[in-house]
């Protein structure tokens, strides 16, 4: 469905029901799918047929929520996962290993970051930070002969940050690697990773495409542009036979544009399991149908909320891309021209103990570990979403001790506005 819109995607994509087929994707709630004949089957582990036999691997509703996301992306395969976290992992273990590197932006979430600093390091897998506003000489400096990918977030959280991808993609395809972009903040409404070099994308799908708090995933999108083969040296669980799966050579049996998909499907949930329970992949496709509306709403509602903020006397400094003296004000209106995210990062005048009386005099807004659902929700991510890191971290991962993240919801902004009023009264 690649010929029509993206708010028409988001009702009609990965999904067409037949004549007197029920027009919602079916939930299929079964771990296991039945066959006439063994060799049925066998041609399905060999990977030689299209079919479903275990739910770990591959599942209808799963794949066709997946098949909505790739075509929001303008991918050419996706999966999904049992959260954002496990995407992340996915995307960069299913091309490094053990004595590989990594390139990442050091403004990402702080889960993502403990990921790749702590346990992916015990794996072996190297990483290099880079801050998001490095300079093209600096992007360079950190690579290394044994660079896999490069990674970043469209819109860090909680930083709100912007990456500059033309810049992140061009350094990348320089040295034969791939760009993984997590466009979890914009959503594909608001930005589309791959017009502007990206090749690979993931989404923390428990965000603004569930919107409801209702169900935790993970997405991987492909763009289909990178050329494994081009690099084979570099990636030759890609382009070389597998021994652990019949020895396909995964670029000759599925193409560029869907060898990581079914090696990442084939190799990684096969072996890890990180799969998505159907029922809540439904749940997702529920809240993508209304994605582009809720999108926007958050949007005007963040950014009233923003311009309200910064001309409060007890607010001490804001940072929201849609501001114009925001520093990545220049960078959201290239990537990102129609709005940015619904997320605002703010600090009150008094630092830390005047933050937390900001939390307890909120009535209306939630303090939740939550983020980007329809309901406004804040936290304080230092003593908690990014606890984990030291003071040189959350400074490097743009976190300071006074900063409270808001996710403005879809509430009247009136209300909101009022709500915040009445918190900051409360932060004396």
């Amino acid at each position: 469905m690649s010929e029509y819109q993206p708010s028409t995607n988001c009702l009609h994509a990965g999904y067409v029901p037949g004549s007197g087929e029920p027009r919602n994707i079916p939930i299929v709630q079964s771990t296991t799918f039945r066959y006439a004949t063994g060799e049925a089957m066998g041609a399905l582990f060999d990977l030689e047929a299209e079919g479903y036999f275990y739910t770990r691997l591959q599942n209808p509703t799963n794949d066709q929520v997946a098949a909505k996301i790739c075509a929001l992306e303008g991918g050419t395969a996706a999966m999904l996962t049992s959260s954002g976290q496990a995407a992340n992992f996915f995307a960069i273990f299913n091309i490094a290993s053990c004595g590989d590197h990594v390139v990442a932006s050091s403004a990402i979430y702080g889960g993502t970051f403990n990921l790749f600093a702590v346990t992916m390091k015990r794996m072996g897998i190297d990483f290099t930070f880079v801050g998001p506003d490095c300079t093209e000489e600096e992007l360079e400096a950190a690579f290394r002969p044994n660079t896999k990918a490069v990674f970043g977030e469209a819109i860090a959280n909680p930083a709100l940050t912007v990456l500059d991808i033309e810049k992140f993609a061009r350094c990348a395809h320089a040295h034969g690697v791939p760009l993984i972009v997590d466009n979890t903040f914009p959503t594909p409404i608001h930005c589309r990773p791959f017009q502007w070099g990206a090749d690979i994308v993931t989404h923390s799908t428990t965000k603004y495409m569930d919107g409801h708090a209702n169900a935790v995933g993970g997405a991987i999108v492909d763009s289909g542009k990178f050329d494994w083969n081009r690099y084979a040296d570099k990636f030759p669980g890609l382009t070389t036979p597998d021994e652990s799966y019949h020895g396909i050579t995964y670029t000759e049996r599925f193409g560029l544009g869907g060898a990581y998909i079914t090696k990442a499907t084939a190799q990684l949930m096969r072996d890890f399991g990180a799969t998505p329970a159907p029922m809540n992949s439904y749940f997702v496709n529920v809240g993508l149908e209304t994605l582009p509306l809720r999108v926007e709403k958050h949007c005007a509602n963040a950014q009233a909320a923003a311009e309200f903020l910064a001309s409060h006397p007890k607010v001490a400094w804001v940072n929201y891309p849609g501001l114009p003296g925001n520093p990545y004000y220049a960078l959201a209106r290239k990537y990102m021209p129609d709005g940015t995210c619904g997320v605002v990062s703010f600090g009150v005048q008094g630092g830390r103990e005047a933050a937390s009386r900001f939390m307890a005099g909120l009535k209306l807004a939630s303090i939740a570990t939550h983020v980007a659902d329809a309901k406004t929700c804040v936290l304080h991510p230092a003593s908690t979403t990014h606890r984990q890191m030291n003071d040189e971290e959350l400074l490097a991962a743009g976190v300071s001790a006074d900063l409270v993240r808001l996710s403005v919801g879809i509430e009247d902004p009136d209300d909101l506005i009022q709500e915040f009023t009445q918190a900051l009264d409360a932060a004396k």
